[in-house]
């Protein structure tokens, strides 16, 4: 099997576990994060088939959808020599994916190249236009309020707290996405998150005008 066939598998295997998901972590989410990874690694030199590989498969073993990290991660290992993946990419695809993940900030940074560049899309993907509807579509799913004026962000937290805390749509603003632009590995993605950071902002001021019936 070609390198080109087992990232055609990957996107099957991506679909199948999250097409009917509603948290903003659905297929249409990798499809958007595979493409960013693609772009940016022929930009910055990177392996293109890690790049790809580690986005397609990068959600199936997050806990915030499976809720057993070590169970999502043995599922994606198993896929990856089922499928006659090389020792060395497995491993660097499971490097990654180990390791991408935000879970509230401060995880150490990324060691290759590219799982810099997987781990700046999926960042990418957080915020701008796109970023914005998947943070309400998320809140939803959670339970979680659009706003409340009295509920401040948080700044400190643990995991646990990131996960399951008392937070809303617009804290999370505030708690992960206007602190994404400032984390991106990659100078090309430090060029896409500038305009998506910059409409963010732009965001944030019209919502607090119209929530006081202003504008």
């Amino acid at each position: 099997m070609d390198k080109q066939e087992i990232l055609n598998k990957a996107e099957q295997f991506a679909k199948e576990v999250l097409e009917k998901d509603s948290s903003g972590h659905d297929w249409w989410h990798i499809y958007r994060v595979a493409r960013s990874a693609k772009t940016i690694a022929v930009q910055e030199g990177a392996d293109t088939f890690i790049c790809e590989m580690a986005a397609l498969l990068h959600d199936i073993a997050d806990e915030k959808l499976t809720g057993n990290e070590e169970l999502g991660l043995k599922k994606v290992n198993n896929w990856l020599i089922q499928h006659g993946v090389h020792t060395t990419d497995t491993a660097h695809v499971m490097e990654i994916i180990s390791n991408m993940s935000f879970k509230g900030g401060g995880r150490p940074p990324m060691p290759t190249l590219e799982g810099k560049i997987v781990q700046d899309a999926d960042r990418l993907d957080a915020i701008g236009a796109v970023g914005i509807s998947r943070v309400f579509a998320y809140s939803g799913a959670k339970n979680r309020l659009i706003h409340d004026p009295q509920l401040k962000p948080r700044e400190q937290m643990t995991i646990e707290e990131y996960r399951k805390g008392n937070g809303t749509g617009i804290n999370h603003f505030y708690e992960k996405l206007l602190k994404l632009k400032d984390l991106m590995n990659t100078d090309y993605a430090k060029k896409m998150a500038e305009d998506r950071h910059r409409f963010m902002e732009d965001y944030l001021n019209q919502f607090y005008q119209e929530w006081e019936g202003k504008a």
